[in-house]
């Protein structure tokens, strides 16, 4: 009740030019699907490919051994940019987040100082745009997880100066200062009254302050609320698909899809099978329990022989029992794509993978070298050339954009921290 509540409210405050924002993809005279493709700025939001370079020594110039984003592959889909995720395993490296932090984006720069020629670092929207004309994959970064900032404003400050341009406020973990919609149904788990804690308007002003885009994919359904209405610039959603389509918590409902449309920010389609389709995921959820108990029995075994646990032994495991559920066809990907579009507005609609991330893909989408067939699969529902730009990058760039924007003017104010003592409140 209280959510339904807010979303009436939420939508009465909303300015009524962001109510007229179209609903529908245009229809215009078709081009050539793969021409349209590769003329296109292909922007992916979010691959967990850091955690091979660091954790494998894996290099973008072999071939994929199993993931889906290298070199190769990224020439064959004309992927022009990539945000790298920044993602810190709590459990694994509690009371050391940041020290991970640092590692995973040092890894990230490791791969473009080696790799001058067919990637470089980029840092704003204008740079993914040199990027594509030198004909190089522009290397992005995203924190995934504000657990990673250890609730440091200072930290967050120097991530931004390392290069980090979005941080999801949250992971499957509550944080104390923002909520995740893995953990709110767990009453062993401290939750925020609204959302956001006070310093968690901070963290979201000062993301705003620096030009950082604010990431609302997996957090709860209030903080993503609070947050929309407490950001100065628009939000993204990095990796999230429609909950209308599957009923995961990680997706996001119709009332949300608008919100993000209304206040002009973007949703990038994940592409994981149990964010996609409720057949899949029910059937991974019958799963679980003889993964989980197959995962503490291989841990139990390595500690015993005296053996480090890898961290994506879990990720191996579930592999081996997914792998035995069909996969959902293509279709379902291009049914959340359209879907978002839709409801949140052609605007408003973009790819955020989760590849390497993922252990499950739809039916041949099995690495970048494929987005083109989803420019083909749109095209042949009526999606104009013009639609393709925006939803492949254009959608992304343009969000982005704002955000520096919005920086540069919240740079010239000099306004207290929610948390500091406020000019009304001395005496």
């Amino acid at each position: 009740m209280k959510i339904a509540r807010t979303v009436v409210l939420f939508s009465a405050i909303l300015p009524l030019s962001a109510q007229t924002t179209s609903k529908t993809p245009s229809v215009t005279k078709q081009k050539d699907p793969l021409a349209v493709h590769k003329a296109a700025i292909v922007i992916d939001t979010h691959a967990d490919t850091t955690q091979r370079l660091l954790d494998e020594g894996y290099d973008l110039a072999d071939p994929l051994k199993g993931g889906y984003v290298n070199f190769e592959s990224a020439r064959q889909g004309n992927l022009g940019a990539e945000f790298f995720s920044i993602w810190v395993d709590p459990p694994a490296y509690a009371g050391h987040e940041a020290r991970r932090t640092l590692e995973l984006i040092d890894a990230v720069y490791q791969q473009a100082g080696k790799h001058p020629q067919q990637m470089r670092m980029a840092f704003s929207s204008q740079d993914i745009i040199a990027a594509h004309r030198e004909h190089k994959l522009a290397a992005l970064m995203g924190i995934e997880g504000g657990h990673s900032i250890e609730n440091s404003l200072g930290l967050l400050r120097d991530y931004y100066r390392l290069g980090v341009r979005y941080m999801t406020l949250t992971w499957a973990n509550s944080n104390g200062w923002a909520d995740s919609s893995g953990d709110i149904d767990d009453p062993k788990v401290a939750h925020t009254k609204d959302g956001l804690s006070d310093f968690g308007k901070d963290v979201v002003y000062e993301m705003n302050r620096l030009g950082m885009m604010v990431d609302i994919s997996h957090v709860s359904d209030k903080t993503f609320y609070r947050t929309l209405i407490i950001s100065r610039a628009p939000v993204i959603a990095s990796h999230s698909s429609a909950r209308a389509l599957c009923n995961s918590p990680r997706n996001m409902t119709d009332d949300m899809l608008r919100a993000i449309g209304q206040y002009g920010g973007v949703v990038m389609v994940n592409f994981y099978s149990s964010f996609l389709s409720d057949e899949y995921r029910l059937a991974v959820k019958a799963q679980q329990p003889a993964i989980d108990q197959a995962v503490a029995e291989a841990t139990a075994k390595l500690k015993a022989e005296g053996k480090p646990v890898p961290n994506e032994l879990a990720e191996q495991i579930s592999k081996t029992y997914t792998a035995k559920i069909p996969r959902p066809p293509l279709s379902v990907l291009i049914d959340h794509i359209d879907h978002i579009a839709k409801i949140a507005g052609i605007d408003h609609v973009g790819l955020g993978s989760d590849f390497d991330g993922i252990p499950s893909s739809p039916e041949g989408m099995d690495s970048v070298a494929d987005l083109p067939k989803i420019t083909q699969a749109l095209m042949a529902r009526g999606y104009s050339a013009e639609d393709m730009n925006k939803i492949l990058g254009g959608n992304f760039l343009r969000v982005l954009a704002k955000v520096e924007e919005v920086s540069r003017q919240l740079q010239a104010e000099n306004r207290p921290r929610i948390t500091e003592k406020q000019p009304s409140d001395k005496k």
